[in-house]
């Protein structure tokens, strides 16, 4: 009975991060957002980590969210965009998974932070490769943009959650 209900988490989790890796793929191929402002993106593979927070569990978010930066930084990307994905993706997941222990913010609002968690990580990583601590004042742009993005993709996992609750797809006896 409990490996029955251990392989379906499995699978989903295989399911997310495949659909974590789509999400990723269509982000690469969809125009800047802000032509201006270089590096910015949605971040839609987010709303698939969020919904695996909040409905399996933070240890297979981790893999989904590793899965998918490994994955979508071979097929589409560099052993720099690597860098820049996994700085963004850990502290990311790290802030989100404090937040939603706490149980003090919505799904949105742990969204926001974790996009702007990212986008934290990515200019520390800028700021080693770059050897320019100045590129830090770009935070502040990041910041606003994180937040949009983070209520975007944070109202999508949040539907989500809502609408396709883990305990129907991972109930005993379901095909």
């Amino acid at each position: 009975m409990h490996r029955q209900s251990s392989t379906k988490k499995i699978a989903l989790v295989g399911l997310c991060a495949a659909l974590a890796l789509l999400l990723s793929y269509v982000e690469f191929l969809l125009p800047p957002l802000y032509a201006a402002v270089p590096g910015i993106k949605m971040g839609l593979p987010n709303v698939v980590i969020i919904y695996v927070i909040y409905c399996i569990d933070v240890r297979y978010a981790a893999l989904v969210s590793a899965t998918r930066v490994l994955l979508s930084s071979l097929l589409f990307g560099n052993a720099v965009t690597l860098a820049y994905s996994v700085a963004g993706a850990v502290l990311s997941l790290l802030i989100m998974a404090i937040l939603k222990r706490t149980d003090k913010l919505s799904a949105v609002g742990v969204s926001v932070a974790g996009g702007v968690a990212h986008n934290l990580g990515q200019i520390l990583v800028a700021i080693l490769l770059l050897d320019t601590p100045q590129i830090a004042f770009y935070m502040l742009v990041l910041t606003v943009t994180g937040t949009v993005s983070g209520i975007f993709v944070g109202s999508c996992g949040a539907l989500l959650i809502k609408r396709i609750p883990s305990d129907k797809l991972l109930r005993r006896g379901d095909a």
